[in-house]
């Protein structure tokens, strides 16, 4: 048996492992996808074992059915007592993933595991627009209105009249 600094989530009953420096987003992701339907093994901490030629995770007895989330606390989760093992993910910190990488694996207790690194982060949305923006490039509706008669027209102009 083997003690690894993971998480673990099952999906469909398989087993996904969460692998990860500190402070990568392992429990962040562990959460993420347990909010998408799938089910706690381990945060923080997952032990490894060989059975009948393939791995199974389980969590150790004192943090089953619990996970960290920063800013809240430990919370209490429904969760699995084992999963087969079928994949690994690395979390990366301060690295970019390789555009084409070679397939790759994590050997744990001489058996190997598909290791898949993360796409690359989608681009960040952009800001939402504030409250009365609008583009200047709008014909409809004029940027700038002045004072007096021209300005009761363009008031107008934006009412619809």
């Amino acid at each position: 048996m083997a003690l690894v600094h993971a998480s673990c989530v099952a999906v469909d009953g398989s087993g996904v492992l969460l692998l990860g420096p500190p402070g990568s987003g392992k429990s962040d992701l562990a959460l993420r996808l347990v909010d998408g339907g799938a089910v706690l093994v381990a945060d923080d901490q997952v032990d490894i074992r060989a059975v009948a030629g393939r791995l199974e995770a389980a969590p150790p007895a004192a943090l089953a059915g619990r996970i960290e989330v920063r800013g809240l606390g430990i919370l209490a989760l429904d969760w699995r007592e084992s999963a087969p093992l079928r994949l690994a993910v690395e979390l990366l910190v301060d690295r970019r993933p390789e555009r084409l990488p070679a397939p790759a694996q994590r050997r744990f207790q001489g058996i190997a595991l598909p290791l898949v690194p993360p796409p690359r982060a989608p681009p960040r949305p952009r800001r939402a627009p504030l409250p009365g923006h609008r583009p200047a490039a709008d014909p409809a509706r004029p940027v700038r209105c002045l004072r007096g008669r021209q300005g009761q027209a363009c008031r107008a102009r934006r009412r619809g009249r």
